[in-house]
């Protein structure tokens, strides 16, 4: 990138929505206005955590190609003293110090550095900033409570274009929210309710909830009512999270888009709050002992939140103010596509053997959806578009990994039933069966239909695949005839030679996944 951005308190423009754009038309992580946030780097310099991220891949859904995080607590002790924790402030120094040289070895260009409440309301906050810009050469974007609110709610936006809901963003020392409504970040209001500060509140629990009520009333009162989804983003949500996962014996371990019902935040609230051992909750559900001990005073906000706005459900967002910056940073051409299009053309661009193939498959199997929502022929797409990236691996865990691929990886855009989905397709692209492996459990989050439709995708990119041709070759034709139950397939005169034995015994399952009889129209050797 060219040089840093200075964040500013402007809303982005209004997105032209992600079906616009065909997924298939001209590609954007090669134009050079994308290019460059092939790599770019930004650090959050929070209350109570000091992160480097250094972005790569695709622009539009990228890949974390370095996130460090130093828990240095800047703002504990403040409410007493006034000024940054002296602890916390040279191990920030050094953790700015060291995050400084690794942009340089990375080639990030400059890096976008900010600073939030901490450094904001400290006594001593501008002497650190120009302490670290002397020690390191960073400059240090001291930022308010309304534009840290704007920020976050971009980073939201980067995983849901179009989102609409509330953005509740929660670090050491302050508490944001922005509400969100068709790609446009609204009204944001700012607030104390970070924990660090309400551990340190005197007066104790009774006070400290009376002073939360009090503030999340008046936070009301300048948003309105806002009873749509609750995006939550901030270390503290995600442990609660974590916990909730933990007590549902939730299967599958990815934060980012994991919902809660407000009845489900208040069981995981009284479950933690009846927890006679912290300790082993806290290693049961994997969270650090930093983040835990900021956990109950974050409950205490959480509650009161789901109790104020009464959200119609809460999603949590591992994508917030970091993210926030590297949108800051896009064209609006590039916010408007789909993420999780861009960055499966991205990964079959860099992993398949036949980049450009997934078109061709698409448009070979998409006949057999012909009443597909616009949500569902997106993951068809996606799945299409990574059918193939996986062939490096050893063909007996070639299965495991696609589904790994779809559920694990970092793909903005998805909920997790559609990653299941999307997971089971891919493990049908290369097994006929689910049985007998770890993912069984998983893929009960999703209903039988759900679960039978992704075994139809995953058959008939496994017999499509079989017709493997240049990549802008014509296969031929699918046609599905579901009164008639029966399957139709015309080979185009270059496939013929294509349609062998294997390829037939494919095309046989993909019809008995359909409950069909076949008809195949200019082969030699004819199924019937």
């Amino acid at each position: 990138m060219s040089g840093a951005v200075t964040p500013k308190n402007t809303q982005p423009r209004a997105a032209t929505g992600v079906g616009a754009l065909s997924p298939f038309g001209r590609s954007l992580f090669d134009k050079p206005s994308v290019r460059d946030l092939r790599r770019v780097g930004v650090v959050d310099v929070g209350s109570n955590s000091v992160r480097m991220v250094v972005f790569d891949g695709a622009a539009r859904s990228p890949a974390y190609f370095f996130n460090e995080k130093i828990m240095c607590g800047l703002g504990a002790g403040m409410s007493e003293t006034g000024c940054l924790n002296p602890e916390g402030r040279v191990r920030a120094l050094n953790a700015l110090r060291r995050f400084a040289y690794l942009a340089r070895a990375m080639d990030t260009g400059p890096l976008t550095c900010v600073a939030t409440a901490a450094v904001r309301e400290a006594i001593d906050g501008d002497d650190f900033r120009r302490e670290v810009e002397a020690e390191t050469g960073l400059v240090l974007w001291v930022i308010d409570g309304r534009e840290e609110a704007r920020l976050s709610a971009q980073g939201v936006l980067l995983g849901w274009p179009g989102a609409y809901g509330l953005v509740c963003d929660i670090g050491g020392s302050s508490m944001e929210l922005a509400e969100i409504n068709g790609g446009v970040v609204g009204r944001r209001v700012t607030s104390q309710l970070g924990p660090l500060k309400l551990r340190d509140m005197p007066g104790g629990r009774k006070a400290r909830r009376a002073y939360i009520a009090k503030t999340v009333e008046a936070m009301t009162a300048e948003l309105g009512e806002q009873r749509n989804r609750l995006f939550l983003v901030g270390g503290s949500w995600r442990a609660i999270a974590r916990i909730d996962m933990e007590r549902r014996a939730y299967p599958l371990h990815v934060l980012h888009e994991y919902r809660m019902r407000a009845a489900s935040v208040r069981d995981t609230l009284a479950y933690l709050q009846a927890s006679g051992d912290l300790e082993a909750l806290r290693q049961r559900a994997n969270v650090s002992s930093a983040r835990m001990s900021l956990v109950p005073q974050a409950a205490e906000v959480l509650r009161e939140v789901v109790r104020i706005f009464k959200p119609y459900d809460i999603a949590v967002s591992s994508y917030g103010i970091r993210e926030g910056m590297l949108y800051e940073q896009m064209p609006q051409q590039l916010r408007d596509r789909d993420p999780l299009i861009e960055a499966c053309r991205f990964t079959e661009h860099k992993d398949a053997r036949v980049p450009g193939f997934g078109k061709v498959l698409y448009n070979f199997i998409i006949p057999l959806f012909k009443t597909a929502k616009p949500e569902r022929v997106r993951l068809i797409k996606a799945a299409c578009l990574l059918h193939d990236v996986n062939w490096r691996a050893h063909p007996d865990y070639r299965a495991d990994i696609c589904f790994d691929t779809a559920t694990r990886a970092n793909l903005g855009g998805l909920n997790h039933g559609e990653r299941i989905f999307l997971g089971l397709a891919l493990l049908h692209r290369y097994s006929n069966s689910t049985g007998h492996t770890r993912f069984e459990h998983v893929s009960r989050l999703i209903d039988e239909p759900q679960r039978r439709e992704a075994e139809i995708l995953g058959r008939a990119m496994r017999f499509g695949a079989m017709l493997w041709l240049q990549r802008d070759a014509e296969p031929g034709t699918l046609h599905f005839y579901p009164k008639k139950k029966v399957l139709e397939l015309r080979l185009a005169p270059e496939a013929h030679a294509l349609f062998g034995e294997v390829a037939q015994a494919r095309f046989a399952s993909l019809a008995s996944s359909l409950g069909a009889t076949t008809d195949v129209k200019g082969a030699s050797d004819p199924l019937s």
